[in-house]
């Protein structure tokens, strides 16, 4: 073979386990053998259409077997696949369409209105949609209308089953995936076969990924955490990975049962659900050996939860842009090392560096930094956004502020843009949050900065309470009261009933803002 990307992962499967069953999707099962020839029916049949090597796919919608077919299509071919957040606005998604320059968009039936916009007045030449749903109204403008739309399964059905063997090489394009973009448009972290092959052999050497895995995706697969420490690892290996297009805690307690699921990912707030849930106590999770959580340090009473039913959690820390796995806490050390984000993955460097590039001291806080195989070398079209993420030596800037230990383990203390100085005094809100989240009756927690006349800047508490419990302010300073320095205490708590969260499950601090406090006059 001449491809030695992420297409021909399942060629190179195919003769291993080719009567093993790789996706599981509803009532629906795929084999190794028949998850390859869809794939190589896709690819053969947009190579038909005209998609060759290095052009953009885009696929918009949840969890699916077309997802993760589409993206081998796309690596049997040597395009680029960009998967797309379901929870965009049409306007967003036109702007990364355009962006990327998308050759073709595939897209869930149900998301027909949103994808239809999107697309009107861009450079798509091809639009295919999975299953039946809402129908495009025509927008309002005759001069931007979208292509006409081809049927997915008729798509797969016209293509050979013959393999796609494009050259192709760990240094070419595999996926554009678009970060958050918390001020002004998002980037596209450009992916490389490597950088995804290299993740998974980490993900793999470091949590002992094996054959005999049942994966449970719960969270979407649209967020690089999802598809690249969960599913391709999984399928690397030749295990079998449960497809669920969104997260319900009941429904999840019963497929880890009834399939006898290996291995979850999620973030804090996926496992509260979980053991909160009735069903909880009845539930056999005994399958269960591995489980990973990003996004956040996992609360006290949650780790108490799962450690009585004999479980303990691999925490870690990455971003897109790592693909995105950089550092990971073995389950053995979630107490000791309480609060850590762990060590390197094992084929990473990770280190922490002063404003101007040098080394700290251990347990100095400074900016994490980050190098390696698994590291993206460039944001797609963006040369500037590029030449300011890497330093001389070719370290990339995470803008995430964080310290270790005499160990070598990596705390992460909060995002650099996140940090709040009150007086003079670096706050770090990660520090403050974990710290309330200790009380029984919080349910989540954000800590962000509000202007202040006096200080300049001071640190506010937005508090969600779990159902059946309550919780003051005053009970709040007492908790915090000789915990922390009184400057780090956050000055007012607010109590809301849930919090703006992106598709992942993190709190969106910037609509938290503007949701709570619109007028700067209020505070």
């Amino acid at each position: 073979m001449e491809n030695f990307g992420i297409g021909s992962w399942l060629q190179r499967r195919r003769p291993k386990s080719g009567n093993k069953t790789a996706l599981i999707a509803g009532d629906r099962e795929l084999s190794y053998e028949q998850f390859a020839d869809r794939s190589c029916r896709l690819a053969n049949a947009l190579r038909d259409r005209g998609v060759a090597k290095g052009d953009r796919v885009a696929y918009l919608g949840e969890n699916h077997p077309a997802f993760l077919e589409t993206l081998f299509a796309c690596g049997q071919l040597g395009a680029i696949f960009v998967p797309l957040n379901t929870r965009l606005a049409p306007p967003e998604i036109r702007f990364q369409l355009d962006h990327c320059s998308a050759a073709a968009l595939i897209y869930a039936g149900d998301l027909g209105n949103v994808a239809q916009a999107a697309a009107a007045g861009t450079t798509l030449a091809r639009l295919i949609a999975v299953g039946h749903g809402t129908v495009f109204d025509g927008g309002t403008d005759d001069n931007e209308k979208a292509p006409e739309v081809e049927d997915y399964e008729d798509v797969v059905a016209s293509g050979s089953t013959e393999p796609v063997d494009e050259p192709v090489t760990l240094d070419d394009g595999a996926m554009i995936l678009y970060t958050s973009g918390t001020t002004g448009n998002p980037k596209g972290a450009l992916l490389t076969h490597g950088n995804i092959t290299w993740n998974c052999i980490n993900v793999i050497t470091d949590f002992d990924f094996c054959s005999t895995d049942v994966a449970l995706m719960i969270s979407p697969m649209f967020h690089v955490a999802s598809l690249d420490m969960g599913v391709l690892p999984t399928l690397l290996k030749g295990g079998t990975v449960i497809l669920e297009p969104r997260f319900d805690p009941q429904r999840t307690l019963q497929l880890i049962e009834r399939h006898r699921v290996t291995t979850i990912s999620g973030v804090p707030t996926t496992y509260q659900m979980l053991c909160e849930h009735p069903e909880w106590p009845t539930s056999d999770i005994t399958s269960l050996n591995k489980l990973t959580c990003g996004g956040s340090a996992v609360p006290p009473r949650v780790l108490e939860a799962y450690e009585a039913r004999g479980l303990r959690f691999s925490n870690g820390y990455g971003m897109t842009e790592t693909a995105p796995g950089a550092t990971t806490l073995p389950a053995s050390r979630s107490r000791d090392k309480a609060g850590s984000s762990g060590l390197p993955h094992f084929f990473t460097e990770v280190r922490i560096a002063d404003p101007v590039g040098g080394p700290v001291q251990q347990g100095t806080v400074g900016e994490i930094q980050i190098k390696g195989p698994n590291v993206i070398r460039e944001y797609w079209n963006r040369p500037d956004a590029t030449a300011g993420s890497y330093d001389d030596g070719g370290w990339f800037k995470s803008g995430d502020m964080g310290y270790q230990d005499q160990d070598g383990f990596v705390f992460v203390s909060d995002r650099l843009k996140d940090m709040i100085i009150s007086g003079g005094e670096n706050i770090y809100p990660a520090e403050v949050e974990q710290a309330i989240a200790e009380l029984d009756a919080v349910g989540s927690v954000a800590v962000i900065g509000v202007p202040d006349e006096k200080w300049g800047e001071v640190p506010r508490a937005v508090v969600v309470v779990r159902d059946g419990a309550s919780l003051t302010e005053q009970q709040v300073h007492a908790h915090l009261d000789g915990r922390l320095a009184r400057y780090k205490i956050p000055k007012a708590v607010v109590f809301v009933d849930e919090m703006p969260r992106t598709a992942s499950g993190k709190i969106r601090k910037k609509d938290l803002r503007q949701q709570l406090f619109p007028d700067p006059a209020t505070l």
